[in-house]
């Protein structure tokens, strides 16, 4: 990792970029792959799960007896863990339901909001090297919870036709309606159009490599929305003496270990744990499975030491991190001051990694600094808000004035008419 001392904020652009990602090698693949989806369908899909996936399937549906042999696959201890993990999601995200908002604005104009569930939505849960089981239910409970009609779900299979027995145990749990055998690119255009099989979706959740996430973006210009935009894992940790060396670099790893294109971030005021962390860093690493994964995430990520709270927490907001973890003695301070972020972690018993399985606040959050603009998933992402209004005769007698002066400012004759066409209709003068 690189160690940087006090950088000015003139150098803070260059400092915080991400890893780079040129989509436009891919971009036309994508098109092409989507053209192709949309005009032959399911032979399309079984075409590209041939030839991405390395597996010749006759049918992609996930049948009643695979999603039996899964839940035999896996053990009561997994099963007990992401029933814990889906009933603390659960409670937070039934916790943010909100009732209806009436407002009667002026006499005789009633004004209301209620939400109401998208019928149709598409989860994309990659299942590589790391199967996200846990991506299932961060998207599909708080989709039922919204009251969603249909929720599918997209997957790829393995080299043998198979879909890890995690994600259909998982799927099972929250009510996903139907699940795919379907990967990368072709799988977002088949929520896209819809094929002879799979049904056309209104929004489309879930992360995936730098094709699904192009892919989502073209999709987000053919009429589907999409959660948000995204890319590779990020992690920021704040840390000051207060901090314990080797829970940082476990959290740091934590994140590293996602991908190669992952980036993790120490900002800290205490060049002590800046290098205690760093050697933590090396010993933790020689032991983990994938090595080799968080090893080149680690070479592009980077130790930054500031010399006051204040401009590393304006640094930290420059730079909008995924997840923010702090480990300070004044907690507060940047609690009440961070601006962007997607998650934050408060304290050194609160690792990121409870907040990506178990803790139920929602892991499928904004990247690339999109903290700055983007919510991450949460239950009004599976909902809309739709306004209604009533205006009584006596209301709009008394509106109606007002609008006529407003239409005619605009030089809109229609709109004027469509009130001045009642106001000597009514009985009330």
């Amino acid at each position: 990792m690189y160690k940087i001392e006090n950088p000015t904020p003139l150098e803070w652009s260059k400092l915080l970029q991400r890893p780079t990602q040129t989509f436009s090698d891919i971009e036309e693949t994508v098109k092409a792959i989507f053209k192709e989806v949309q005009l032959k369908g399911n032979k399309a899909i079984l075409k590209y799960t041939s030839l991405f996936d390395g597996i010749t399937l006759s049918d992609f549906i996930v049948t009643s007896e695979e999603l039996q042999q899964a839940n035999n696959l896996i053990s009561n201890e997994l099963k007990l863990a992401i029933q814990t993990a889906k009933n603390n999601i659960e409670r937070f995200h039934f916790a943010q339901k909100t009732n209806k908002i009436e407002v009667e604005t002026s006499h005789g104009v009633l004004c209301w909001q209620e939400k109401r569930p998208i019928q149709k939505v598409g989860l994309y849960i990659p299942g590589g090297s790391a199967p996200l089981f846990s991506t299932v239910l961060m998207l599909a409970v708080p989709a039922k919870i919204a009251g969603c009609k249909e929720i599918i779900l997209c997957t790829p299979p393995d080299k043998n036709g198979n879909v890890n027995p995690a994600i259909l145990y998982a799927a099972q749990c929250c009510g996903v309606t139907k699940i795919y055998k379907i990967g990368g690119i072709q799988a977002i255009a088949s929520m896209t159009f819809g094929t002879e099989t799979v049904e056309k979706v209104y929004k489309i959740f879930g992360p995936g490599n730098q094709f699904v996430t192009l892919a989502k973006q073209y999709a987000s210009q053919l009429g589907v929305a999409i959660d948000m935009p995204a890319g590779p894992s990020e992690l920021l940790v704040f840390a000051d003496d207060s901090a314990i060396p080797s829970f940082v670099a476990s959290d740091l790893l934590s994140q590293a270990e996602h991908g190669p294109d992952s980036q993790v971030i120490l900002v800290t005021t205490s060049k002590k744990i800046m290098n205690e962390v760093a050697i933590e860093i090396e010993q933790q690493l020689e032991e983990l499975p994938r090595r080799s994964i968080a090893q080149q995430a680690i070479n592009n990520s980077k130790l930054i030491y500031m010399n006051s709270e204040e401009k590393a927490i304006a640094l930290i907001n420059e730079y909008g991190p995924e997840h923010f973890i702090i480990c300070a003695k004044n907690e507060d301070y940047f609690v009440n001051t961070i601006q962007n972020a997607g998650s934050i972690f408060i304290g050194n018993f609160t690792p990121e990694s409870a907040g990506d399985y178990a803790s139920g606040t929602n892991h499928t959050l904004p990247t690339n600094g999109y903290s700055k603009s983007y919510s991450g998933v949460n239950l009004d992402s599976f909902l809309k808000s739709m306004t209604f209004q009533k205006i009584s005769e006596i209301g709009l007698q008394k509106l109606g004035k007002s609008i006529e002066i407003m239409a005619e400012a605009e030089g809109l004759q229609a709109h004027k008419n469509a009130i001045s066409i009642r106001l000597k209709n009514s009985k009330y003068e």
